[in-house]
């Protein structure tokens, strides 16, 4: 695990990397309260912080406010490093959001424990807020979490003018495979179609359940032409070849509506998924297994 450590006593960031590298963690270290602010906020940062009471500019206080006011997506945990004379400082920081304390002069074993302590309840949150966004089933994300995503990309979308596309898919048949084989070779269906939908995908691509045998993909940085790339990608991929259940090998395949919102649009979350539900209608009305374009 990263952990990070920022103070400005260059003793003691000596003494706690020589540490936590003998433990096997990778240490990061910042060389004052803002620069250990800016690596805890962004999106991949460390999960543990050891922060000293009293830093130049910013402190461990405002650091430990900032990461409790900006940082949602995921739980820091933060640890401030305070001598006993800074006691008063070390009290405030738990108002502002610091999990532990401290105090210099400090012993190996202190430290340890604490880490340890950290880097668990780090984990375990970062486990319970993952699986909060999640279908069951498909290990996508679920309808709350992909609609709540599209709502932050056509917010950014507002503000920065960049493209956002979406992708609506509809299992075709689907019905009959579970009315034939059964609600188990259903569900062996779900999951390897979306596992082969989300195979083709950027990092920062979002696939989710948006209810039943429905998925929505949202795209940032998208144009039209890129999202009928991914769309036909994933009509391609979900039609080459049967899926393998219990009851047998099921051909299936998708039918797939796109729309975007170009980078001098202003639309509504609301008509943008309007306009891939009717591409989608519109899919299916053709045949099915076909990708359509929203208008």
């Amino acid at each position: 695990m990263n952990i990070l450590i920022a103070d400005d006593d260059d003793a003691s960031i000596l003494l706690l990397k020589e540490m936590l590298t003998k433990w096997g963690h990778e240490v990061v270290v910042a060389d004052d309260g803002a620069a250990a602010a800016r690596l805890l906020a962004a999106p991949d940062g460390p999960l543990v912080a050891i922060l000293g009471a009293l830093m130049r500019g910013m402190d461990g206080i405002d650091v430990c406010r900032t990461i409790r006011d900006s940082v949602r997506e995921r739980y820091v945990y933060m640890i401030l490093l305070a001598a006993h004379t800074e006691a008063e400082s070390a009290v405030a920081a738990m108002g502002a959001g610091a999990d532990e304390y401290i105090a210099k002069p400090f012993s190996a074993q202190d430290v340890l424990v604490r880490v340890r302590a950290g880097r668990r309840i780090a984990e375990l949150e970062q486990e319970l807020r993952y699986r909060a966004t999640r279908d069951a089933l498909t290990d996508i994300y679920s309808r709350g979490a992909i609609i709540d995503l599209l709502h932050k990309e056509v917010a950014r979308q507002g503000r920065s003018q960049h493209a956002v596309s979406i992708i609506f898919c509809d299992l075709d048949h689907f019905k009959d495979v579970n009315d034939t084989l059964g609600p188990l070779a259903g569900d062996e269906v779900l999951r390897e179609v979306t596992r082969r939908m989300g195979a083709g995908l950027r990092p920062y691509d979002a696939l989710g359940r948006y209810g039943g045998e429905e998925m929505l993909c949202v795209l940032p940085d998208c144009d039209l032409a890129g999202a009928l790339e991914v769309a036909e990608r994933m009509r391609a991929a979900v039609a080459a070849t049967p899926v393998s259940t219990q009851a047998g090998a099921v051909p299936i395949t998708v039918s797939i509506g796109v729309a975007t919102m170009s980078r001098d649009e202003v639309s509504s979350l609301t008509e943008l998924l309007q306009r891939a539900d009717n591409a989608l209608y519109r899919a299916k009305q053709n045949g099915r297994n076909c990708v359509t374009i929203g208008s």
